[in-house]
């Protein structure tokens, strides 16, 4: 057993040893470290920088091939895609293959830390992502909904459900501060408050303050889902023979 301390051999000064092996960096790394650093920082602090730092390189090691920031934001955006598989346009079920998809979504987005702030700002018109748009257009349209409608109900749910797990995000980090009253707190706040308004004044928030305030995400996200949906079926014409 060598000794720590000791003298190197001179017999073995001279031999040469290998070099450790070193990972190519591509952009499907770069893309990882980038989902490494916004889950461990966060949308504000994820920078090239940060990123370059977790991979051990050089920031203009990432230039060659990625442009910016903006474009790592993409290639994270397109990431979110990958094994999303729309189902094939079913006429009589189009309305709960939406709402898989926007449940899908959210699913994903509450995966990684501010993932919804990322989505917000881009769309999906790269060639990488234009055959989920091609796909979803047909989906819609599938169902009997006008075209001046199927044309802007994805953009309508991607909106919902960013939003939706954005405020998520916002009050999951609010409560981890030091000192924050915890949900439980808050809602019991919030329902004594409620209560003492006077009625007169108030009728209808008294009457609902529990129900504004002790429903889960998930009911919520669900209820706000079912009324875009359903909204979207008023605009479904009749089909012939139909009353």
């Amino acid at each position: 057993m060598i000794q720590p301390d000791m003298p190197t051999p001179p017999w073995e000064r001279t031999r040469r040893r290998a070099a450790p092996s070193r990972i190519p960096l591509t952009r499907g790394r770069i893309v990882d470290a980038a989902f490494v650093v916004l889950d461990r920082e966060g949308f504000d602090r994820l920078s090239m920088r940060r990123v370059a730092a977790e991979l051990g390189v050089a920031v203009s090691a990432l230039y060659a091939h990625v442009d910016n920031k903006d474009e790592l934001f993409e290639l994270m955006y397109e990431r979110f895609f990958d094994g999303f598989d729309l189902p094939e346009p079913d006429p009589e079920r189009w309305q709960e293959q939406v709402k898989d998809f926007a449940r899908e979504s959210r699913a994903r987005l509450l995966a990684h830390r501010d993932m919804a702030r990322i989505s917000m700002g881009q769309m999906p018109f790269g060639p990488e992502l234009l055959p989920y748009v091609e796909k979803m257009l047909a989906l819609l349209r599938v169902g009997g909904l006008p075209d001046h409608v199927a044309a802007i109900a994805g953009d309508l749910l991607s909106t919902y459900v960013d939003g939706f797990v954005a405020e998520e995000g916002v009050w999951k980090e609010r409560s981890q501060g030091e000192g924050v009253k915890s949900w439980d707190e808050m809602r019991d706040e919030m329902k004594e408050y409620f209560a003492s308004l006077p009625p007169d004044r108030f009728p209808n928030m008294v009457a609902i303050a529990d129900l504004m305030v002790d429903e889960s995400n998930d009911y919520r996200f669900e209820l706000g889902l079912d009324i875009i949906v359903r909204g979207l079926a008023s605009y479904v014409e009749p089909r012939p023979g139909e009353s």
